[in-house]
């Protein structure tokens, strides 16, 4: 880490002009929660694996900011040269850069890797001491990481529409009915679950999201798809081609968002007409000269494409694919009820099996054949289980399952003090053993083609202390309350997430992570633009019917023991006798439970 740190330095300060600061985010082009390895820039500068997570190098200091779900992990994986930043707890790295940076400092950044919000949110803290944001113009890691991965060059596929549910005609008809309504001629779709679910296809640029690195521009006349081409077979290009929408190389965005800006992009193409036929009436030539906004997600879109546009010209709001996403159609529905069906089948087969090897190989008590298996405890020094051989044996039973695609997120399988590090990573070299006097947590899902999981158990095999039933029951109090809610439309999950911790607030337990975010349907297995939790974004949006969400409270006693409880929920419409306020009435409808709990 001391070279990589004194190498970025020296790269600091020949550029021009010298950077009093370097900030490294985790995020890709896209602005991705999961990157691929070639993009894990702040992991290989700072040597955290975490998923969030921002690194600032300054001449003498470097510091990593990162939230409540991995401080423990943080503490364990940085060095002595690297100082913790803990979210909601210390200052906000703007905010530290504003005060411990000199007057007029230049604060480096690549403008692909951080979001317009972000970026302006940063500019507007640095200009109260004339610092200043400077966009580098090439990526400072890239140039000193040797060994660096090679971009990812998996083929593109299509998913089928007994999957999608939607044709591609159908969503690009819908998003162009939603460009006219706000009077934009265009939009740029940066984020890559979106760029997947609009233009029906999948890939395996990312590990555990079935995503390809690309980038869309719609138009109220065309569709375009930026990918490195040499992924796209004839087939896949001939589907694609076939809704209207031609394949560009991935660089070529950034000249192209430019003739978008000058309204040049729909005259260079070379396709008549990229609607295919979903202006049915002409509205859409009709608005055409009255419309002349360029829509940006400005939480999704990198600085470096937004800096090429006429801000006085730009409908700076969410992305309409985002909620139109999330709103999960019967055919997403179904499918995820049947993944969840076969994962749950998975689940029980691990745990049965798991049971049966800690009652034969520790002597534990056991569970599902409690009293069976404690005579036949073997020695230790020829068979044992680890945190990781548990969670393979697990992945194996997933794999055996129809549509299984892999697994949607690493699996964290944790024992005893492990389980206290809420987004544990447990490695082969370093893992821990199974104890049947310890809790075992395990995180878990899969990526089927007809839906995604995730899905959380807690367990013990041996005898619980009266703590850790206590505090397990209280999860799983908030887990039910949270699973029962019944609640008017408009609600969104700020207000929802007390119900999960109030059973917890009782003995002055909490968690310090949100409870609920939304799944994908085949795609990430995070998903918003909901949440159910603490923090304000969660205001942002109000929970929906037919919106997927997960809800999962727990409490983490660091150094100790950890549990969490998860399932998927489906928001559906609920059957109340009175209607206040003419508000509506939705309710959570549980999609699958296994119901397998301490003792």
């Amino acid at each position: 880490m001391a070279e990589i740190l004194s190498a970025l330095r020296s790269l600091m300060a020949s550029h021009s002009p010298p950077l009093h600061a370097l900030i490294v985010p985790s995020e890709d082009y896209h602005q991705s929660e999961y990157v691929s390895d070639r993009d894990k820039r702040r992991e290989f500068v700072s040597g955290f694996t975490g998923s969030a997570g921002l690194a600032l190098i300054t001449k003498d200091e470097a510091r990593l900011w990162t939230d409540g779900r991995y401080f423990l992990q943080a503490m364990q994986q940085l060095s002595d040269q690297w100082q913790l930043m803990r979210i909601g707890e210390d200052p906000s790295v703007d905010s530290w850069i504003s005060d411990n940076l000199p007057r007029e400092a230049a604060i480096g950044v690549d403008p692909w890797c951080v979001s317009v919000d972000t970026a302006q949110r940063w500019e507007r803290a640095f200009a109260k001491n004339q610092q200043k944001l400077i966009q580098t113009s090439s990526n400072l890691v890239d140039e000193v990481w040797k060994n660096q991965p090679p971009a990812e060059t998996n083929p593109v596929i299509v998913h089928p529409l007994e999957f999608a549910g939607r044709s591609v005609a159908e969503k690009l008809k819908d998003l162009r009915e939603k460009l006219a309504i706000e009077r934009a001629r265009g939009i740029i779709i940066t984020a890559l679950d979106e760029v997947a679910w609009l233009y029906n296809i999948r890939g395996s640029d990312v590990s555990y999201c079935p995503v390809v690195h690309a980038f869309a521009i719609v138009t109220l006349n065309s569709a375009f798809l930026y990918v490195d081409k040499r992924k796209v077979s004839s087939k896949v290009s001939s589907s694609i081609q076939e809704n209207g929408i031609e394949v560009r190389e991935y660089g070529a965005v950034s000249s192209d968002v430019a003739l978008l800006a000058s309204n040049q992009l729909d005259k260079d193409t070379g396709l008549s007409s990229g609607r295919n036929d979903v202006c049915e009436t002409g509205t859409c030539e009709a608005e055409e000269n009255n419309n002349d906004l360029i829509w940006v997600d400005p939480a999704s879109c990198c600085y470096a494409l937004f800096s090429k546009l006429d801000a006085k010209k730009m409908l700076l709001q969410q992305s309409p694919l985002a909620l139109a996403k999330a709103l999960k159609n019967p055919v997403e529905l179904d499918g995820l009820r049947n993944a969840h069906i076969r994962d749950g089948a998975a689940v029980v087969q691990y745990l049965v099996w798991l049971d049966k090897q800690m009652q034969e190989i520790y002597g534990a008590s056991g569970y599902f054949l409690e009293g069976k298996g404690a005579s036949k405890k073997r020695s230790r020094e020829t068979m044992k289980l680890t945190e990781v051989t548990a969670s393979d044996k697990l992945e194996g039973f997933r794999a055996t399952k129809e549509h299984f695609r892999g697994l949607s997120f690493p699996t964290i399988s944790s024992v005893g003090p492990n389980a206290a590090v809420i987004h544990y990573s447990p490695q082969p070299e370093t893992c821990a053993e199974l104890d049947p006097d310890s809790i075992y947590l395990f995180d878990s899902g899969a990526q089927y083609l007809d839906g995604t999981t995730d899905i959380t158990r807690t367990v013990h095999f041996g005898k619980p202390s009266e703590h850790e039933k206590a505090c397990y029951t209280s999860v799983l109090k908030g887990h039910i309350a949270l699973g029962n809610a019944r609640f008017p439309n408009g609600t969104n999950g700020h207000a929802l997430d007390i119900l999960a911790r109030i059973p917890l607030w009782r003995y002055g337990l909490d968690y310090r992570h949100g409870t609920g975010h939304g799944i994908g349907s085949y795609l990430n297995v995070h998903e918003g633009p909901h949440l159910i939790s603490f923090r304000p974004q969660a205001r942002n949006v109000p929970l929906q019917a037919s919106m997927t969400v997960t809800d999962e409270p727990g409490y983490y006693a660091d150094g100790n023991f950890g549990i969490r409880l998860e399932n998927v929920l489906v928001i559906k419409e609920a059957d109340t006798e009175f209607n206040f306020g003419d508000k509506g009435r939705d309710t959570y409808h549980l999609s699958i439970s296994l119901g397998h709990h301490i003792r």
